[in-house]
């Protein structure tokens, strides 16, 4: 009950300084990483959580799951087409290079093997803008650089289990069988669009017709569908949650809309019950013994490592400087890196504990840095673009004209 009254505190806290929080540098995700670990044993003690526990896998899975399933629905089939180049440059150029790049340091200056490093770099590859929300979320900030940051985190999550899994294979000496990887990644797009289509095709149906203080509740029904076909089949779930939100906002644009405040404060939810515990788990025992190595490891990962890649991949694009160098640095590290590593320490590696503690640290400290750098950022964005291109806002159809592509 500590835990729960310590996040319901918290929670209370955050709320109630979240106009304060929007406006400024502080931030509500890293008040909840603070109070985990002031809760945790490397503060008062009052709750003791095992990193290798159910508990925080399951939290940690579900708080991604629901993160992606949400972001999803904002990102319908037509703005995938329009914002393809820019996401497939993040996912098929910047993305490599990043695993790569954190590969290299974590080898020469951490001092781990060759596999180790690599699943190191695939555990920190994917991001999660849901730490940069004044970016993603603000109407005016230009609609291409929230949209190639949204789509890149909602796919290169999924995208990176499949190297994390074949670096553990091999870490722990067993066979890879990269017909199942590649199966489980199919499966989970299959059954994110499939389940999504299918409802909202029934519920073209004129005998079903939903309560308007309930239609929210079908998006959440979906989701849970979705999440528990997955975890029954093995199929990848978070590939599944992008898919099935993207499908239902193509098909569906009312209803994913109506879900849309009430799958905001959801996903809130989960991830800051996500962070407690995480913040929990980050003791002075756990990192005291890391080498400057480590935290060199850390540090490059986030300001040199992440910016260059993305730099690279967007080489030649129309996407202006500055705003190339805002999707350059909002790369944080999130709950998709929290499962993966949590996967590692599980699976019984002979570096499980070093790889935990190294990729937590990462974690933390691209928590405290993006967090509290998403307001300045988005602020400093905030101008006209030049009238050739597109603005933040939505254009409003004007009835009896066609939508413009």
């Amino acid at each position: 009950m500590a835990l729960v009254l310590a996040f319901g505190l918290v929670l209370l806290l955050s709320v109630s300084l979240s106009g304060l929080a929007a406006r400024t540098v502080l931030s509500t995700a890293l008040m909840f990483l603070v109070a985990g670990a002031l809760v945790g044993q490397g503060g008062f003690g009052l709750v003791d959580i095992p990193s290798d526990g159910v508990f925080v896998t399951g939290l940690a899975d579900l708080a991604l799951f629901t993160v992606l399933f949400t972001d999803g629905q904002r990102a319908n089939v037509r703005a995938l087409r329009e914002g393809w180049r820019l996401s497939g440059r993040a996912l098929g150029l910047a993305m490599p290079l990043t695993m790569v790049g954190i590969a290299l340091p974590a080898h020469y200056l951490a001092g781990l093997d060759w596999t180790t490093s690599f699943l190191i770099g695939a555990i920190l590859s994917p991001t999660d803008p849901v730490f940069a929300s004044a970016i993603v979320g603000r109407t005016d900030v230009p609609m291409r650089l929230r949209r190639l940051l949204n789509v890149e985190s909602g796919l290169n999550d999924g995208l990176a289990l499949p190297f994390v899994l074949i670096f553990l294979a091999t870490a722990t000496g067993s066979d890879t069988d990269f017909a199942t990887i590649g199966l489980e990644l199919v499966l989970g797009l299959v059954f994110g669009v499939a389940i999504a289509a299918a409802v909202t095709l029934a519920w073209r149906l004129r005998i079903l017709t939903a309560e308007p203080r309930l239609q929210a509740l079908g998006p959440l029904a979906i989701g849970v569908i979705v999440y528990a076909t997955c975890h029954l089949t093995h199929a990848n779930p978070y590939l599944a949650a992008f898919a099935a939100g993207s499908a239902l906002a193509t098909m569906d644009r009312v209803t994913a809309e109506s879900f849309e405040h009430f799958g905001d404060l959801l996903s809130e939810t989960t991830k800051f019950a996500a962070l407690l515990v995480f913040g929990a788990l980050i003791t002075p025992d756990r990192i005291s013994h890391l080498t400057w190595g480590d935290w060199a490891v850390a540090l490059i990962a986030i300001l040199l490592v992440r910016p260059a890649a993305m730099m690279l991949s967007l080489l030649r694009t129309t996407l202006p400087p500055r705003e190339r160098w805002v999707a350059a640095w909002f790369g944080p590290k999130g709950f998709a890196s929290v499962v993966y590593v949590l996967l590692a320490l599980q699976a019984g590696i002979p570096s499980g504990d070093h790889v935990f503690d190294l990729v937590a640290i990462t974690i933390a400290l691209s928590i405290v840095l993006h967090s509290s750098t998403d307001v300045p950022v988005a602020k400093a964005l905030s101008v006209e673009p030049p009238d050739n291109l597109p603005t933040g806002q939505q254009e409003q159809q004007q009835p009896g004209k066609l939508e413009q592509g």
